[in-house]
């Protein structure tokens, strides 16, 4: 066969032909490379808690009169119901306004300063509201050596109440209990977190809304430490009892894990793995290995749920939360086959919860080494979602997440599941596209 015959044979079958399919593959050639690289990053991270200790401390780039949020940027006039009542309670917690009033005042005239957690290392569930004096969990990536931090979980605040109960909360962190775990962090000479989220996705949790095992376990290892450490009788009993009681506990420290891994994959020349999938309840954006620094949104969407009794879908907000980061790589909503237990709060059948996850084989990098799903003959969570096979295939990543309520003041009011938009990939691939020349 000529040559001219061969290039025509290429172009039939559907390959560039001459100079162009050579460069075609080249460059399909380094996106494998590329997203093998970053799949390893992320399977390979190490996260270890090191400490605990206020925001404005650790956090790099938060300033005084800042409030850090979930998703990607978005101002006052733009925010959710649940997220401007969360980021009055902030404003209220920092003493920057004395009541409601004052701080929607201060808010509205552009008093506090907003940027995304994931400009800062950091992550927040829900409304995701971090500000200097809220204690945040410092978790050091080992393998790569960068940190990630994320604030306490609870039900009220971040889902955008401000009553005086749900700001009492937040002293309790500030004043006592995440004190009290420092120390107990610090004696021990940090908490590595992978055996525990390991052990945890084999005993019926998947690390978003069902934390459960993984809370247990935490608060077990944290007692004794916090005992000869010198913690005071008073504060150890109030901080054993929180952590003992609080199913949801572990949920911080896997958003803060999952972060120290995804960030590690961030800035891959090539890649078109994602590395951070938020939302704000106005949009919803995703940041990709190889366009680093750029968010593609697109308007946040509804979620499919539950409700909580007297509440329905006309109360629920759009799709909020940095939670999103541990489907980011690969538990969550990937990890749905092997905790059957979440179905009654989001909905669904076990049969559907396993479908989900062998869906997202479809556009992932690989599977992870460490993290196996029982139900699934032990094989791993699906890692490193590629825009093109999102985009070819037509399936969007599974995410379980709670409800907000569309109306500031309120606390969780349902949970459900949701996928992000199809527009936040396709913008991705044109940026990719023409970052690589490749249109």
């Amino acid at each position: 066969m000529g040559y001219a015959d061969r290039d025509s044979g290429r172009a039939a079958a559907g390959f560039p032909s001459g100079h162009a399919g050579v460069l075609a593959i080249n460059i399909k050639q380094k996106i494998e490379a590329a997203n093998a690289e970053a799949f390893n990053r992320i399977v390979s991270a190490d996260p270890v808690l090191v400490d605990i200790v206020p925001a404005g401390e650790v956090v790099p780039g938060l300033e005084d009169r800042m409030v850090l949020h979930s998703g990607p940027p978005v101002d006052w006039e733009h925010m959710g119901g649940a997220q401007k009542g969360a980021v009055i309670a902030m404003t209220i917690f920092e003493g920057w306004a004395g009541d409601i009033q004052s701080a929607e005042d201060i808010l509205s005239k552009g008093g506090i300063k907003f940027d995304p957690n994931h400009h800062h290392d950091a992550v927040g569930p829900m409304a995701g509201t971090i500000s200097k004096s809220l204690p945040v969990y410092v978790v050091e990536n080992r393998t790569q050596g960068n940190r990630a931090y994320c604030r306490l979980v609870e039900d009220e605040q971040q889902f955008g109440n401000y009553s005086a109960g749900s700001i009492d909360g937040l002293r309790m962190w500030r004043d006592v209990w995440a004190p009290s775990l420092g120390k107990g962090v610090r004696h021990m000479g940090g908490l590595s977190l992978k055996p525990i989220i390991a052990k945890a996705l084999q005993m019926g949790d998947e690390l978003h809304n069902r934390p459960n095992a993984a809370s247990s376990i935490f608060a077990g290892a944290m007692g004794v430490p916090m005992i000869e450490a010198g913690v005071p009788t008073k504060d150890l009993t109030s901080t054993l009892s929180y952590i003992s009681g609080h199913d949801l506990l572990f949920l911080g420290l896997a958003m803060a894990s999952a972060k120290s891994a995804a960030d590690a994959a961030r800035g891959i020349e090539y890649s078109t793995v994602v590395t951070a999938m938020a939302r704000n309840g106005y949009e919803f954006g995703i940041n990709v290995s190889g366009l680093d620094g750029q968010w593609f949104t697109a308007p946040a969407p509804a979620i499919d749920g539950l409700y909580l009794p007297g509440y329905g879908e006309g109360d629920g907000g759009f799709d909020m939360g940095d939670s999103a980061i541990t489907e980011t790589v690969g538990w969550g909503g990937f990890a749905l086959g092997g905790a059957p237990g979440i179905l009654s709060l989001v909905g669904g059948t076990p049969e559907e919860a396993l479908n989900y996850s062998r869906e997202m084989r479809e556009i992932t990098t690989g599977l992870s080494p460490d993290f196996a799903i029982p139900a699934l003959d032990f094989e791993g969570t699906a890692v490193g979602i590629d825009i093109r096979k999102v985009a070819q295939s037509g399936v969007l990543p599974i995410i379980d997440t709670a409800i907000a309520h569309r109306e500031p003041g309120h606390s969780i009011i349902g949970a459900g599941m949701v996928r992000p938009p199809m527009a936040c990939f396709h913008g991705a691939l044109r940026a990719f596209a023409a970052k690589y020349a490749l249109e």
